[in-house]
């Protein structure tokens, strides 16, 4: 039996959805709307207002008002983070209804968005309202050789940068909206949202919420659209102070030339080839798991998916066969009925570029060991793929494909392990199962990577930063070095005179 819908879900999908600027709902300036599908059936769900240029300048207008004007930038940092805390709790109070959404626009199944997506939402928003008045600059003893004898009083002020516009991809859309959000909001900036055109729906009701907590007109306003139009259009915008994109590495070259109009200051959460590394002495009742769980965790369609499966060659028939079984195992099916274990891909377009690398990876000579067909006749099912017999230059290893399909090659020494592992355009994550803890570490040292599991894959807390080296972006989500992302530091200087 599927989940039932809640009455507010039936309602919500079926009432046309506008734009949100200014605290208001309009629709787009040109009259336009999309339709977005239910990945598991390929059907529409909704239809959504479609912003562009214009609606874009009205929304900058109105964030502007906001910070220049309006009360959020009066408010202490004490009421600011009071606000902050109650977005987050009403996301657990409207937990169910969030996740049935994230369900039907997303495909994942709705026991996953209920217990991780919407409770992870729900504590960023907590965890940056208790840094709102924590918000700190430093005294600082000067001493000036041209002026000796001089005295100074001198103190750095950490301020907001202004209006952020930020785009939100679509493989985690409340959560990317949690994180993008809670920091630009507890350090006091005001904020365009641009989720992604597959799953605008978290992203609207989200507005709702964030009214109803008490958020003033204009500090954050919603627009749906494309993002060759509204994302182009934010991202070059001057009167945007910041951009905060996650998604493809390939956009987010695109958002970094967009931005150089004004020199507006970027942040990027880009894309993934994560290694995952598994040694000759792990326990494969902990390994075998946890490799399935680091690529197949939410269709695969994670940026930092441990994709690259590498296997001492003493266990690699033992773990990449127990990979290969759980992927054989895992149920496909609507993320609304209780049994699924993995939804299908976000859209047509994924879907595509998915079965596109399998074909690829078949073509150059990998061998599949499980997977790499369709699943059923309706929707954007892909079967859990183990790839092996691959070569470091095909197009399988290099690229990041998103989606539930993992390489995996032996190895035989930490130093070949070590080269391998980073011989890749991006350094987001990375994972290491080992019961030997100095061989842990030194390797996480070696590692080109933001973020390093060991024993254990995909472990995400506000607390703990989280971004990539190389092409995997610049700066870093969550924890309090997020902050640094969103705020100004302007230096005061005066001399005191006896």
């Amino acid at each position: 039996m599927t989940v039932a819908l809640e009455k507010s879900v039936q309602d919500f999908i079926s009432t046309p959805r506008q734009l949100f600027i200014g605290g208001q709902w309009v629709d787009a300036a040109s009259g336009r709307t999309f339709a977005t599908p239910n990945p598991a059936t390929g059907d529409t769900l909704a239809h959504i207002a479609e912003a562009d240029r214009e609606d874009v300048d009205r929304a900058v207008r109105a964030a502007r008002a906001a910070f220049e004007e309006g009360p959020w930038s009066r408010m202490t940092a004490s009421e600011r983070g009071r606000v902050i805390w109650r977005i987050g709790d009403l996301i657990e109070q409207y937990g169910d209804e969030l996740a049935q959404l994230e369900s039907l626009d997303n495909g994942k199944p709705y026991a996953v968005a209920r217990a991780a997506d919407i409770p992870l939402a729900a504590e960023l928003f907590r965890y940056m309202a208790g840094w709102a008045t924590k918000i700190e600059g430093n005294t600082i003893s000067l001493s000036v050789p041209y002026m000796p004898g001089s005295e100074f009083h001198a103190y750095t002020l950490r301020e907001p940068i202004g209006v952020v516009a930020q785009i939100i991809p679509w493989n985690f859309p409340l959560l990317m909206a949690a994180w993008k959000l809670g920091p630009a909001l507890t350090t006091g900036n005001t904020v365009i949202l641009k989720p992604a055109e597959q799953t605008p729906l978290s992203a609207l009701r989200l507005a709702e919420i964030m009214a109803e907590a008490g958020l003033p007109d204009g500090v954050v306003n919603v627009l749906p659209g494309y993002g060759e139009t509204a994302g182009a259009a934010l991202a070059a915008h001057d009167g945007v102070d910041k951009v905060a994109f996650t998604g493809s590495t390939e956009v987010g070259k695109l958002i970094v030339q967009a931005a150089a109009g004004n020199l507006k200051k970027v942040s990027l959460e880009l894309g993934g080839k994560s290694p995952n590394v598994v040694f000759d002495d792990v326990d494969p009742a902990l390994a075998i798991p946890g490799a399935a769980n680091a690529i197949f965790f939410n269709h695969g369609q994670c940026c930092v998916a441990g994709s690259r499966l590498f296997v001492h060659e003493s266990r690699f028939d033992e773990v990449v066969g127990g990979v290969a079984d759980i992927a054989r195992g895992i149920k496909l099916g609507s993320g609304l009925d209780p049994d699924t274990q993995m939804g299908p891909l976000v859209s047509d377009e994924q879907f595509r570029r998915v079965t596109g690398y399998l074909e690829s990876g078949r073509a150059e000579g990998a061998r599949t060991v499980a997977g790499g067909q369709r699943h059923g006749d309706k929707g954007y099912f892909v079967q859990p793929t183990v790839i092996t017999d691959t070569t470091p230059d095909m197009s399988i290893v290099r690229e990041e494909i998103f989606g539930p399909v993992v390489v995996a090659s032996p190895f035989s020494s930490l130093d070949e392990l070590a080269a391998q592992a980073n011989d890749t355009a991006y350094g987001l994550g990375a994972g290491i199962w080992t019961r030997d803890v100095n061989k842990a570490h030194a390797l996480a040292k070696r590692l080109r990577a933001g973020t390093v599991w060991i024993n254990c894959y995909n472990v995400f807390d506000a607390a703990l930063p989280f971004g990539g080296y190389k092409q995997s972006g610049w700066g870093r989500e969550m924890g309090h070095e997020v902050l640094e992302a969103y705020t100004e530091v302007k230096a005061v200087c005066t001399q005191l005179h006896p």
